[in-house]
């Protein structure tokens, strides 16, 4: 049996935003938002201390190589459809192990 891990790396650029505690509260609501939706893991993994700036890691864990990469792909269309952040750049990697 194979065991398929997908990681979505997500790092987005907030406009309007002028501190952390505005940076802290989109992340929330990000994260909140995706776990809600879809049963995945999802965590702040970097930039923490810039206020401009968030990078998001998603991760999934089945065994079926398409279903994971459409579920990664799902959630990044649902983020990008929240409008709370722009998408600048975006890494996937898919495992099997």
């Amino acid at each position: 049996m194979t065991m398929v891990v997908g990681t979505l790396k997500i790092e987005f650029r907030l406009f309007d935003n002028r501190s952390l505690k505005g940076k802290r509260k989109v992340v929330r609501s990000m994260v909140d938002k995706v776990k809600a939706k879809f049963n995945v893991s999802v965590a702040e993994v970097g930039s923490n201390d810039k206020w401009q700036k968030i990078e998001l890691g998603i991760s999934a864990i089945g065994n079926d190589r398409r279903h994971i990469d459409s579920s990664l792909n799902h959630i990044l269309e649902f983020l990008d459809s929240l409008y709370l952040a722009e998408i600048v750049n975006t890494e996937m990697d898919i495992f099997n192990l």
